[in-house]
Parts: C-alpha cells; structure tokens; sequence
C-alpha cells in the first residue's frame, strides 16, 4: 500500500539548510513495528506518522519515532509535520490555528503561508525543571571536555521530552566541543533523558543572540540538527533562572552551523513564563511510500 510521504525542512526557508522530517501522512492502519522500521530505513532524527484525531479539538494525531524509538512529543517534528498536513490540505486552520494531539496532549499551533515555505509556531508544554547534581555536571564537563558556566546551575528541563540544559561562555566556545558521544548516550540513558541541549551567546548586533548544539547518542543521532524542543528547554531556563527580561522576551537562536546547517528558531516566552518556538518550514521532498 502506498501513502502520501513528505520530507519538510524545517528552521529553514532554504532547501537543505534546516533539518528534515519525514512524514508519513494518512498512517492509520500501520502499526507500531512498522512504524518504527519505517523510522529506521529513513534514518532522520525524527520520522512522524499524521493520524486520525482521538480528543476532542485535535485537527490530527502525531507519533514520534526516532531510528530506535518513539517519543511523546519533539519540536521540530510538530512544526514540520503541521505544514505537511496543511500543504496536503488534510486540515484547514481555523484563523491560522491548528491544534495537534501527540504523547505530551494537546499542542496549539499556529500557521502562517508564504509562497512555497510557511511560519509555523507551537506553544510548548509547561517545563518543568529539577536542578542536576553536582556529581552530573562533573561527569557531563568531562564528556564535553569544556567548562560550562556553574554560575548559570546546569538543570534537567522536560517539556515531554527531557534535556540537560547547560549555558557555555559563548556562540565560539561551545562551537568547539567534541563530545565523548559513547559516554554521553551512557549518561542520557542512566538519567532516562532524550539529549544534552547547550547554547552559548553570540556578539551583540549579530543575526541570531545565541547559538544552540543538541546531542542525542542515545536516539541515534549523535547531534540533531536544529532541534525544536531543545530550543524551548533553553528558552524555558533562561526565564527561570532571571537570564530573560520578566516581562517576556523575544529573540533568535541559530543552530546547525556544526553539522552543515543554518537553522534559524523564533523564540517568544511570555510574562508568565510561557515558551512559543517558530521557524519556516519548506517541503524538500513530496511523493508515496509504500509501506
């Protein structure tokens, strides 16, 4: 049987310059093995599946897969796969909003078009975060090798999925690591978490205030891309930790510079705390899979 597939860029208005999903849409009926084979032969950070919505206000239902297992919810995934279904016309937004169900519940989105490429933002699920013992921020500068800044405390942050959030000196110093990559998937597996997102500032005046890396060993990815949910752990930090204005604050992470890329993510975290993570999204591949 074959299914509507689509690759989308996300991050990115510019082919081959953000990081891809591959969606497979009208995926009721495949099963979770399947799935995840399917998530394995295309070998992307992520592989999404649109199905049939089961709750109530839900335009359509989302899972997750990694090359090696499924998540409740990721970032850049959810934008790209909401302009799949929407360039497939699978959904109509009610006034550019969209509302998708995934593992993490229910996900507000909002759809902007723009000639081939579109603007999709997702308001993120509350973080919660918990403070990382000393012990482990020893261990994760080892695996690093390179200081993170302790002033900031380093912190675990789940938005469904969860992080390692470390601030390092700067966009420069934290374009340099090389990662001890089989002792950082040990250290994400003993602490049951999805990576290690870390960011450093960029100049004033620059295109982009703060450069994000977001490793994931243990997924099978060693270092995804320009990653959605990392960026909202970070964004979700900063305003806990008084690094943002309270009164909310907008601004722009780059990321991907590392692995060939050049993401662009469109941060806003309101007064209360709340983090939205946009980016453009463009569709790279569009045809069937049979599956």
């Amino acid at each position: 049987m074959s299914r509507p597939y689509k690759v989308v860029d996300v991050f990115t208005r510019e082919p081959l310059r953000g990081n891809p999903v591959a969606v497979v849409l009208q995926a009721d009926g495949l099963d979770t093995d399947a799935m995840q084979r399917i998530a394995h032969w295309t070998n992307l950070s992520e592989t999404t599946f649109v199905l049939l919505p089961t709750q109530p206000g839900a335009d359509y239902r989302l899972r997750i897969f990694t090359p090696r297992g499924e998540l409740p919810f990721a970032g850049h995934p959810t934008l790209g796969s909401a302009h799949a279904v929407l360039t497939a016309g699978l959904a109509t937004p009610r006034e550019g909003a969209l509302v998708q169900e995934c593992g993490a519940g229910l996900i507000d989105l909002r759809w902007e078009r723009d000639g081939h490429a579109s603007h999709v933002t997702l308001r993120m699920p509350s973080a919660i975060l918990t403070s990382l013992p000393e012990s482990d921020v020893d261990e994760l500068e080892k695996i690093l090798g390179a200081k993170v800044d302790r002033a900031v405390a380093p912190a675990i942050a789940n938005v469904g999925v969860g992080w390692v959030v470390a601030q390092l000196p700067s966009a420069q110093a934290l374009r340099t690591l090389n990662p001890d990559y089989s002792r950082l998937a040990q250290f994400e597996r003993r602490l049951g978490l999805t990576g290690v997102s870390l960011y450093g500032a960029h100049p004033c005046g620059g295109a982009a205030d703060i450069e994000v890396r977001s490793f994931t060993p243990s997924s099978g990815v060693a270092e995804d891309p320009v990653c959605g949910s990392g960026n909202g752990s970070i964004a979700a930090f900063r305003f806990v930790r008084g690094l943002l204005s309270s009164e909310g604050a907008d601004y722009v992470a780059s990321q991907g510079r590392c692995v060939g890329r050049d993401g662009r993510v469109f941060v806003r975290v309101t007064r209360e705390g709340q983090v939205h993570i946009g980016g453009e999204c463009t569709t790279g591949i569009d045809g069937k899979l049979s599956c």
